[in-house]
C-alpha cells in the first residue's frame, strides 16, 4: 500500500520542439519515443516545414507536456540522440 505522505515530484508544463531532418526516414523512432511517453503528452502539433516537399522532407513537431524535470530531460535527451533529430525543451511553469 502506498504511503500517504509519499513525496511526488514537481510537475512542469513544458514544450519539446523536435526538428526531423528526413521525416520519412526518422519518424518511426521519434514516434516510438513519443508513444512510450504518451501518458505525459497533452498535445502534439506536426508541421511539414518544406510545404511542397515529396521526399526527404524536413518536419517539426512541437509537443506540450506535463512532466517532472527528470522525465522531461530524459525524453528530450532520448530524442536528441537520434540521428537526424534535434530536440530542445522549454519549461514554461
Amino acid at each position: 500500500m502506498p504511503e500517504k505522505n509519499a513525496i511526488k515530484p514537481k510537475l512542469h508544463l513544458a514544450t519539446i520542439t523536435i526538428l526531423v531532418k528526413d521525416r520519412q526516414m526518422h519518424s518511426p523512432e521519434v514516434n516510438r519515443i513519443l508513444t512510450e511517453s504518451g501518458h505525459l503528452i497533452l498535445a502534439r502539433l506536426g508541421v511539414n516545414v518544406q510545404r511542397h516537399c515529396i521526399e526527404h522532407c524536413t518536419a517539426m513537431i512541437t509537443v506540450a507536456i506535463e512532466a517532472s524535470a527528470k522525465d522531461l530531460n530524459r525524453i528530450t535527451k532520448d530524442l536528441d540522440q537520434l540521428y537526424g533529430i534535434t530536440a530542445k525543451s522549454l519549461i514554461l511553469v
